[in-house]
């Protein structure tokens, strides 16, 4: 298993790890969905780019931000950086893998049913009586 296969397997689990999450693999990338809506890429060399990441949604702004401020570890990628999501590069050294848990769970967040992410939360409490 090559290094990169070794990373899309962690950023897998990553994003299968939340609740009703699916992944669809297409070559070198993947996609993950909540009930048909995008939360998260897996890119390998997007169009040529050399880069290995995680994409993510983000609050307004938030991307540009994060790729100004520190352009080592984020990027606006090609056709989706325009419509708010940003890349966290999987290719420079050691992975913070509590870091890629956190912005996949804030873009699962802005994508998901309310349903999905009450069970995240663990809000889903039982009802009385039950």
């Amino acid at each position: 298993m090559s290094k990169n296969e070794k990373t899309l397997a962690k950023v897998s689990d990553v994003c299968l790890a939340l609740p009703s999450a699916e992944r669809a693999l297409s070559g070198s990338h993947a996609t993950y969905r909540v009930r048909g809506k995008v939360f998260a890429y897996f890119l390998d060399d997007h169009h040529g780019d050399g880069i290995v990441s995680v994409c993510v949604k983000s609050e307004l702004g938030e991307n540009v931000d994060r790729a100004r401020r520190d352009p080592e570890r984020y990027y606006l990628p090609a056709y989706i950086g325009p419509r708010g999501w940003f890349g966290l590069r999987l290719d420079r050294g050691r992975v913070d893998w509590r870091e890629v848990a956190s912005v996949v769970e804030r873009s699962y967040r802005l994508t998901a049913p309310k349903t999905l992410v009450a069970k995240l939360d663990g809000a889903a409490k039982p009802r009385r009586g039950a």
